[in-house]
């Protein structure tokens, strides 16, 4: 419980950082690049003036050639645009001011880039059908596993409750359903809710289901109803990671249906993993509710509460 706990302090609920990267591509490019103004700042002290260091670190190509964007820059945001090489097939980035995992989406084709790294090569013909599922099923999944240790948690806390498969069932049934039509409604602006609220009250519902743990043993009807609005709140918090990866035109509903997919896939994962370690050996044994259950939901209920409150002063 320890070692979680301690994990659980160095680890933010998304290790994805805070810059995201969105290029359009055609005769003309654009590279947006969205990212922490202080914290870009400090680094510029080291090597100098915005336009003589930014250029340097910050590197596009066409067909494997850099290319020589115009560069601006307002606050937050920086924008290099230019003419793309005529004939130009292939396009990469490299962001060498960027330290965290980032989103980078090119032509609404999206993948995580680590921080200091060449990009993937992508083609500068629109994405196939086939091309775009894949992509979104992935981002989907990797947004649970690894990187979403809230949503993790918080299935873990669903799992938890009985090693039954009828009361695993009924919870993650409900969460899904719930997650699925805020996600929709959000992807498709009917309702619109800011992350500072979201992501508090994500991690309130992590703390709830893991101290619902320690108090009843067996699932309750109310649970359900609660787990469905919490879920709710899940797929809110989902819609913010798809809003900032964006999604490609012409694909929307594919792409949308992709990561959803991609993120019970994610789900599943968490609970057959929990199963194959703990459940499927230990559950009926006496000692598995007080040995197992009540230590791991104290753990994620006290992490639950940390991040909480670090949300809430962020």
């Amino acid at each position: 419980m320890k070692s979680l706990w301690l994990c659980a302090l160095s680890l933010t609920a998304h290790e994805i950082g805070t810059t995201r990267v969105v290029g359009t591509i055609g005769e003309q490019y654009k590279i947006e690049v969205t990212t922490d103004a202080a914290s870009l700042d400090e680094k510029l002290a080291q090597f100098g003036s915005f336009e003589e260091a930014y250029p340097r670190r910050m590197k596009i190509f066409f067909d494997g050639a850099a290319a020589q964007p115009a560069i601006t820059r307002s606050g937050d945001v920086i924008v290099m645009t230019g003419a793309v090489p005529q004939g130009a097939k292939t396009f990469s980035l490299k962001n060498g001011w960027n330290f965290s995992t980032y989103a980078l989406t090119v032509n609404g084709v999206t993948d995580w880039v680590g921080g200091g790294e060449l990009s993937k090569t992508y083609s500068l013909d629109a994405p196939a059908k086939s091309e775009v599922v894949r992509q979104y099923l992935w981002l989907g999944f990797t947004h649970i596993v690894p990187l979403g240790l809230d949503h993790v948690l918080f299935v873990l806390g669903l799992y938890l409750l009985s090693g039954k498969w009828r009361s695993v069932l009924w919870q993650v049934s409900a969460f899904t359903l719930a997650h699925t039509i805020t996600l929709a409604l959000s992807i498709s602006g009917v309702i619109a809710v800011r992350a500072e609220i979201v992501e508090p009250l994500i991690a309130v519902s992590i703390a709830y289901v893991a101290v619902e743990n320690i108090l009843h043993k067996e699932l309750k009807a109310w649970r359900i109803a609660l787990v469905f609005g919490f879920g709710l709140l899940h797929g809110m918090g989902f819609a913010g990671v798809l809003q900032e990866l964006g999604l490609p035109r012409g694909e929307f509903i594919t792409a949308l249906l992709s990561f959803n997919i991609g993120v019970e896939f994610g789900q599943l994962a968490v609970v057959a993993g929990a199963f194959a370690l703990i459940g499927w050996r230990w559950s009926e044994r006496e000692w598995y509710r007080p040995r197992i259950v009540v230590p791991a939901s104290v753990a994620i209920a006290c992490i639950a509460v940390f991040w909480t409150v670090e949300r809430i002063l962020a």
